[in-house]
């Protein structure tokens, strides 16, 4: 065996060993050498000569690629994300990529709408975002499964699961957001008509139940990274005004809130999960929800009576984006759009909008509330 075989022997060895676990790296690199050796000598015998470096690197290649060989006395799993993982992992990045695709979506609508100067420029932006929210969702989703695989994590839902369970599945499919769009405005037309609705079924409340809270746990889990920073959306607090830049800068009122909002959220999403996983449970999950309501109610209230809640700035002109209960009033809304293009007359517009914006939020928790209480004095369940 000459010099030159032993270096190009030991250079493989060398960089199998810089993937192996240090504690078992020894056994392991004496008998691959061993079994090296061993063809080199077998192959120098057929032909009756010393092997060229050509001969002697395919030998090398027919046992492997430093870390592939590596691979096999790797112990644990073989992928990033098996089999069993993915079909989970694809489903996550479907259902949250249509959502940041409609997040984007109306964002570049309500830019559009407050009369950007720039249209391929606010297309071009939101574009950048969604990709780059994008890329970090499935980044975080990818983390996440690589944990699971790595110490053989897994969860009860993976096996435990029941068919009535399944309509969370529905988020990543487009033409269910659709069909749920539909069926959302045929029930309004249905209220606000004197024809009384259709009881549906057991098994379809449920199913609509489930989706829904995975829907939630989804978006209020999108909204949760970004308020921590975690996931960034240009352009937002960011509208073009006369062809100059406006700015919405928050006011305290968002500092003083960031923990109990960021609670809310969390909270929110727990009561979605629990929702998924327990949808039978009728009652724990209403006394969840008024819990959850109460506590939304009194984070609307103290941002209302803030007042202040951004400021509006373009150049050297600025103006206060503030609630009032004098806000609320329809004549209002009717003249929405009318007023002046400037500084004031766009903060009074946002500042008429954010008021209604909470009004409703208020009303839909105190509906949530009450229909919570509803569902804890009813023995059946949904």
């Amino acid at each position: 065996m000459t010099d030159k075989t032993e270096d190009m022997i030991d250079r493989y060895l060398e960089a199998v060993a810089a993937q192996l676990p240090v504690e078992e790296r020894d056994d392991i690199i004496a008998e691959l050498k061993d079994l090296i050796l061993s063809r080199v000598e077998a192959r120098e015998e057929e032909t009756g000569r010393s092997l060229t470096d050509d001969e002697r690197e395919a030998i090398l290649k027919e046992i492997g690629h430093p870390l592939v060989v590596a691979a096999r006395y790797r112990k644990g799993p073989d992928s990033l994300i098996g089999p069993e993982l993915f079909p989970y992992w694809l489903y996550g990045a479907k259902a949250g990529l249509l959502i940041l695709g409609a997040v984007f979506a109306l964002g570049l609508v309500i830019r559009l709408i407050g009369g950007s100067a720039n249209f391929g420029q606010d297309i071009a932006q939101a574009f950048h975002g969604f990709f780059g929210a994008g890329l970090t969702l499935i980044g975080s989703l990818t983390v996440a499964g690589a944990v699971m695989e790595h110490y053989a994590i897994r969860p009860k839902w993976l096996t435990d699961w029941r068919v009535k369970d399944l309509g969370a599945f529905g988020l990543s499919d487009p033409s269910t957001w659709g069909m749920a769009a539909k069926s959302a405005g045929e029930r309004m037309q249905a209220q606000a008509s004197t024809k009384p609705l259709r009881v549906r079924p057991l098994r379809m409340r449920q199913t609509n139940v489930v989706g829904d809270a995975a829907f939630t746990f989804i978006a209020t889990g999108m909204f949760a990274l970004w308020w921590v920073g975690a996931v960034h959306f240009p352009g937002i607090g960011v509208m073009a005004l006369d062809g100059e830049t406006a700015r919405l800068s928050p006011a305290p009122i968002w500092t003083a809130l960031f923990v109990p909002i960021l609670a809310y959220a969390l909270a929110q999403m727990g009561v979605a999960i629990f929702t998924v996983l327990q949808p039978q449970a009728v009652r724990m999950r209403a006394v969840l929800t008024l819990l959850v309501a109460g506590f939304g109610l009194w984070l609307t209230w103290t941002i209302f009576q803030a007042g202040d809640w951004f400021i509006l700035s373009a150049g050297t002109d600025s103006a206060r984006i503030a609630g009032d209960l004098a806000l609320l009033d329809f004549d209002l809304v009717r003249t929405l759009g009318d007023g002046p293009r400037d500084v004031a007359g766009i903060a009074s517009t946002l500042s008429i909008v954010g008021t209604w914006v909470l009004a409703f939020m208020g009303l839909s928790l105190v509906w949530s509330a009450v229909t919570s209480l509803g569902r804890l004095f009813r023995s059946s369940p949904e």
